[in-house]
């Protein structure tokens, strides 16, 4: 795939977030924090509400945190369509996921008229470990 150009800053991108979904969970914790061509990085800095039991970050935040960098790197990519909605996620836990800075990699792997699909790697400390990775797809309105 040819890899496409951003058509939205990280600044116009957290406006949408915010306009779009003014109550959405997590508004305070989470930040997008690099675009490229083709890629999305964002942040979550997680604190109790997001724990289950043994002090770790819960399955369902770390779902949370790749359904939105997903959605971010379409949508800077094709421009604002709230409409764009998850088709479907599939998810591996690697690894425990601390009570810190949890990272969040969002890759293009194809995105057509329709359907967005794209490779989520979450991360901790570095790059290079992976706590997690998902595989998202995205429908988009026509």
């Amino acid at each position: 795939m040819a890899v496409p150009a951003p058509v939205m800053s990280v600044a116009e991108l957290e406006a949408f977030f915010d306009q779009a979904f003014p109550t959405r969970e997590g508004k305070d914790s989470t930040s997008i924090v690099e675009i490229r061509p083709g890629w999305v990085r964002l942040v979550l800095d997680p604190d109790e509400r997001h724990l289950r039991p043994g002090n770790l970050v819960s399955g369902p935040t770390q779902m949370g945190l790749a359904d939105r960098a997903a959605y971010a790197v379409i949508i800077a990519h094709i421009g604002p369509v709230a409409m764009a909605v998850t088709s479907n996620l599939n998810f591996s836990f690697l690894r425990g996921v601390q009570l810190r800075a949890v990272h969040c990699d969002a890759e293009l792997l194809k995105l057509g008229r329709r359907l967005a699909t794209v490779d989520c790697r979450l991360w901790q400390d570095a790059p290079e470990n992976i706590v997690a990775q998902a595989v998202v797809t995205y429908a988009i309105p026509g």
